[in-house]
């Protein structure tokens, strides 16, 4: 009696705390952690912050926003993050591409006024917040994944273009100008006459060195020594009276946690870039994470991760920070440097708190310039000819929309090819949808199984069968396309058709349109002397033709009839007319 009291009674503790787990992971495997972990976690923590310092103030003032407010990202966002994460090795904070966006929006808002800036900036972060929370309650984290690895791979190029194209300015010391990428660089030509030779060499040097980093230190804080480097220079030789933009003062400490003022009509302007920003933050991220969870052999939640996101976000709008994601190349640095956990977050947290307690009066001489190296530098891994020529090879229909997002991102912008590349991404799943390919099929020798035909060109044919399968769901508007193709590949048969078998093992669904274009199929084929029947459809198929009445004209639509089992029939039926 008492064991079974303490069964019954244990059995609702678990239950809760299974759903504590599946809401903080950090419960599930905190507990476990290994000592052996610690040594790694601190090192990679250590690294990422190193990595962080220069890449956050970069990646702050491409925004438009103060360097430190780059940091407050980091701080706060990966803190937040761990809690929630599911990735051992997703490492949170601005990016490149929402840097930009957020700039182009936010400063036609602020009207030159710093303090609204921020303000926008973080309410930003507060709504991708909302949004991310939103899609994790109605279980949206598949949607987002229509954004396909082909538009991924034109709107990171188009987008690494035009981040580039705002950073020379910086590297040449001219003011730049322009709306779109090819204005911007037809302008940097014009005024490459007025260019400062001075803030050239330093902008070419830290280039030159971060390149060399890369190759010769992977993985390795080498944008942090050309940051200190650099700063020692420009404070030695007083270069910033020479015309060299410098960071200028950064504020010490940790800003006050507070939510953001705004006014309800930004709300409604910001809708557009926060939607972009949740789309690219979202993506990204799963990209990432997914990327070291195959290489360490473990798993990632596109569910749970969208809360992690939503949490990053939230603080980082509380934190005077702006939109944050997991990007790739800070995350390769936090997996390169051994990471085993999320607490390697934690610890690039406290040590990026150190930096601005302790360290932040010693970077107001860094040039402009670097920060501008350190971006440019960090955008080239976008750039991948080698993949669109293998796309191309694929499938030219991929290569196309791939180069539609490319193309608009170069000259609508970052913000507006977002929305160009989620579009592309929709009609291409359309495109394919619409016109499925129905494959003819014939019996693979000495098998039981069937596959198209057509390109098996040994599979066994039956004289007066023919077999279709259809590639995809049957839906409103494929149902024409579908009819018509098997109609006229039964027109194309050499020997005139007796019986028409739809294999429908590779259509999961079919709604009212496509039952009806089976019925009316069925009508025209039985005018031409020829049965129409339909094998291997799934549970909610079955269930859909039984209660619209078609499956009875279609000679009863069951689980046990299999596609072999009406060609052995068939074979058996026609060889006993032939005996007779």
């Amino acid at each position: 009696m008492n064991s079974a009291s303490h069964n019954n009674s244990s059995a609702p503790r678990a239950t809760v705390l299974q759903r504590i787990t599946a809401l903080l992971p950090i419960v599930g495997w905190l507990p476990g952690y290994q000592k052996e972990w610690l040594w790694h976690d601190l090192i990679a923590g250590l690294t990422l912050a190193a990595y962080a310092v220069p890449v956050a103030m970069a990646y702050s003032t491409l925004a438009g926003l103060p360097p430190e407010v780059g940091l407050y990202c980091y701080i706060f966002s990966g803190i937040a993050y761990a809690l929630f994460a599911t990735s051992r090795h997703l490492a949170i904070g601005p990016t490149a591409a929402i840097s930009v966006m957020v700039a182009g929006v936010v400063g036609s808002m602020a009207h030159g006024n710093p303090a609204k800036y921020a303000a926008i900036a973080a309410l930003t972060a507060g709504m991708v917040a909302v949004m991310c929370l939103l899609a994790w309650l109605m279980r949206l984290d598949t949607f987002v994944n229509f954004i396909s690895q082909s538009i991924l791979l034109g709107f990171k190029a188009g987008a690494a273009l035009s981040i580039a194209a705002t950073q020379l300015p910086k590297l040449f010391g001219v003011p730049g100008g322009g709306n779109n990428f090819f204005e911007r660089i037809l302008v940097i030509l014009q005024q490459l006459g007025d260019a400062n030779i001075t803030v050239l060499v330093i902008g070419i040097a830290a280039l030159l060195l971060l390149l060399a980093g890369e190759r010769l230190f992977p993985g390795r804080p080498a944008a942090l020594v050309v940051v200190v480097l650099s700063t020692v220079v420009v404070s030695l030789l007083g270069l910033s009276g020479q015309g060299v933009a410098i960071v200028g003062p950064i504020s010490a400490g940790l800003p006050h946690f507070a939510v953001p003022h705004f006014e309800p009509q930004q709300v409604e302007g910001l809708l557009e870039l926060a939607f972009a920003c949740f789309l690219i933050s979202y993506v990204e991220s799963i990209a990432a994470a997914r990327t070291f969870a195959e290489k360490h052999n473990y798993s990632v939640n596109p569910h749970q991760e969208l809360l992690g996101l939503g949490a990053a976000n939230l603080v980082a709008a509380l934190g005077q920070g702006y939109p944050v994601a997991g990007g790739l190349s800070q995350s390769a640095v936090n997996e390169k440097a051994g990471a085993c956990t999320p607490l390697s977050l934690v610890v690039a947290s406290a040590a990026l708190t150190l930096v601005l307690f302790f360290l932040a009066g010693l970077l107001r001489n860094l040039p402009n310039a670097v920060l501008a190296a350190i971006v440019l530098v960090a955008v080239t891994g976008f750039v991948r000819i080698a993949d669109f020529r293998q796309l191309r090879q694929i499938s030219s229909l991929e290569f196309n929309v791939a180069l539609v997002a490319f193309i608009s991102v170069l000259l609508l912008g970052i913000l507006k090819g977002v929305a160009i590349s989620a579009i592309a991404s929709l009609l291409f799943l359309l495109r394919l949808l619409a016109k499925p390919h129905v494959a003819t099929l014939g019996r693979i020798p000495g098998t039981i199984r069937f596959s198209d035909a057509v390109r098996h060109s040994d599979n066994e044919l039956f004289p007066g069968l023919f077999l279709f399968r259809v590639e995809a769901p049957l839906l409103y508007f494929n149902v024409e396309s579908i009819a018509n193709s098997v109609l006229n590949n039964i027109r194309n048969e050499t020997t005139p058709v007796r019986l028409a078998v739809c294999d429908l093992s590779t259509s999961p669904y079919i709604d009212a349109a496509g039952a009806r274009m089976l019925d009316r199929l069925e009508e025209q084929l039985e005018q031409q002397g020829i049965q129409l029947r339909v094998a291997e459809a799934h549970a909610e198929v079955r269930e859909i033709l039984r209660a619209t009445g078609i499956s009875e004209r279609l000679g009863g639509v069951s689980r046990h009839t299999a596609l072999a089992d009406i060609v052995e029939d068939y074979e058996r039926e026609s060889k006993l007319g032939t005996s007779r």
